[in-house]
């Protein structure tokens, strides 16, 4: 953990005999008071009818009393843990809270976490118990299906407090998946910040280059003025109508003139301080969007329904993008770079969890020994160790490789057959439209990957790439030459002994592709 964050309790609740029964014992302050009162017992309260001012009950003052049916009756809406006649109100400091989250493929894990839980300690606490590769790139997704929004949660949100704006009884859950675009607007700014709609402010700063001015405003935790055409559907109409958004210091901003940028025809649009901010997954069929690149301005104050949403349409992914990204920096400034140095700061971090575990005298012991000659002798030069520890690698590799390209009577065999099974970058027999979906998903990033199965092709497979925001899909194609099964994607002029050889080329090698492998898509069972 680190150490500017909340302390906070996460684990997962008790069965229903495992409850916890030690005694807490009340505090009185005025003379003999009553015994002590365990968390277990109800609380007795006497009916006297005198009582001083300071001894007057508070609800804030009153010991809590667990909710026994956690499973039953969330916190949020729960008749014991929140008063109907104060509302729900703020997550209390100290209770336990139950939150439930879902994967990708719809199982759902319950764990018990504290107000101040934030969304990057239960990511990792996800991670450890599924025994997933730990990255900066896991994310907590929060859903409403019955509006088909979806938005990431920042790492430094708090679970509780999300949960518990969710009205009772609504179809909204969190998702726990990869977002390889949750940080991408600080490692590949210039496209994500097209120069045409952030030209109000190359004006001011013509002698400075693009990417450097853009590189200067995520350094400095500030927003760059974005600007362009969006579709805005009218409150209370279907109706899209096109006007010209500006983005400035003092919020969100149309013009009701072209694109004009005098303040007589500003008309303020939004506050985006007390706003979340979601992309729409099925525009088209739920609100008529004219692309299917749709986002929602959704305020606090907004807790069901349609009604107070606030649609807006891009006309490209790119200019989608664009403008998400410069709201999460609007609204969350310093906040958000700081987050992505932490981000950057655990990956340094040793994988365990603890003090660093002691190295046996045998680990100490060992040393680089060259046994090419007639005797062996110590390696020394540490340029020297290197170097032949690239040779050896590499000789196993040739090992290796032999090993899969065995001749074609003994293809058959359950190894050979099944070895790219096992890799996560490889998802099965799924179509074409659920892997756009997936790959969409968990961030159209360049590079971002999977192998399947193709449909057309009962013996081939398909390999389905990120580039440019789009989803390309590149057909592999198993030949067999001189007895020997060898995969290609450019008719045999380059091959490639199994798939696994083939994906590790093209991590490091673009070869025919359009950019190299860089994230693979992958779904973990919570």
């Amino acid at each position: 953990m680190d150490g500017g964050a909340q302390q906070s309790s996460l684990r997962e609740p008790p069965g229903p005999g495992g409850a916890e029964q030690e005694g807490v014992p009340g505090e009185w302050d005025g003379g003999e008071g009553p015994p002590e009162v365990k968390r277990s017992q109800p609380l007795f309260i006497h009916g006297s009818s005198r009582q001083l001012p300071e001894e007057e009950p508070r609800a804030s003052s009153l010991p809590s009393i667990p909710n026994p049916f956690p499973e039953l009756c969330s916190p949020s809406n729960s008749p014991i843990l929140s008063s109907p006649a104060l509302g729900q109100g703020p997550p209390r400091e100290g209770a336990s809270h139950v939150v439930k989250v879902f994967g990708e493929d719809g199982a759902c894990r319950s764990l018990e976490a504290s107000a101040g839980t934030t969304a990057r300690q239960l990511c990792e606490t996800l991670v450890r118990r599924t025994r997933a590769l730990q990255d900066h790139s896991w994310a907590l997704v929060e859903l409403h299906q019955h509006l088909a929004l979806e938005r990431c949660l920042e790492d430094h949100e708090s679970v509780v407090e999300v949960q518990s704006s969710w009205p009772p009884g609504a179809d909204s859950r969190f998702v726990f998946r990869k977002n390889f675009a949750k940080y991408e607007l600080f490692k590949s700014n210039a496209s994500l910040f097209p120069e045409v709609m952030v030209s109000s402010c190359l004006e001011a700063n013509k002698s400075m280059a693009h990417s450097e001015l853009i590189q200067n405003f995520l350094n400095s935790g500030s927003c760059p003025e974005v600007q362009g055409f969006l579709q805005l559907r009218e409150a209370g109409r279907k109706v899209w109508k096109r006007f010209y958004f500006s983005l400035r210091r003092s919020g969100l901003y149309y013009s009701t003139k072209g694109t004009s940028k005098d303040p007589r025809h500003l008309q303020y649009f939004a506050d985006l301080t007390e706003s979340n901010i979601y992309y729409v997954t099925q525009g088209k069929k739920l609100y008529g969007t004219p692309t299917e690149f749709g986002f929602c301005i959704k305020p606090y104050k907004v807790r069901s329904g349609v009604k107070g949403l606030k649609l807006l349409c891009s006309e490209d992914e790119q200019s989608r993008s664009c403008w998400m990204a410069a709201f999460r920096l609007f609204k969350y400034g310093m906040q958000l770079y700081r987050n992505y140095q932490q981000a950057q700061a655990r990956l340094s971090q040793p994988p365990w969890i603890g003090p660093t575990p002691l190295r046996s005298v045998s680990d100490n012991a060992l040393v680089a020994m060259d046994f090419s000659g007639c005797t062996g002798r110590v390696i020394e030069n540490p340029s020297e160790v290197l170097t032949v520890a690239l040779e050896e690698a590499q000789a196993w590799r040739k090992k290796t490789t032999h090993r899969y390209s065995l001749p074609a009577a003994c293809q058959s065999s359950p190894l050979s057959a099944a070895i790219h099974r096992t890799q996560p970058w490889f998802h099965g027999r799924i179509s074409r439209e659920d892997t756009q979906q997936l790959i969409g998903r968990q961030g159209l990033v360049e590079g971002v990957f999977l192998v399947r199965e193709s449909q057309r092709n009962p013996k081939g497979f398909v390999l389905s790439l990120c580039h440019l925001q789009r989803v390309k899909h590149y057909l592999i194609l198993p030949s067999e030459e001189e007895g020997r099964l060898y995969f290609t994607m450019d008719d045999g002029q380059t091959r490639f002994a199994d798939l696994i050889q083939l994906v590790e080329f093209h991590q490091i090698n673009r070869g025919i592709l359009p950019c190299k492998l860089r994230h693979y898509c992958t779904c973990v069972a919570l």
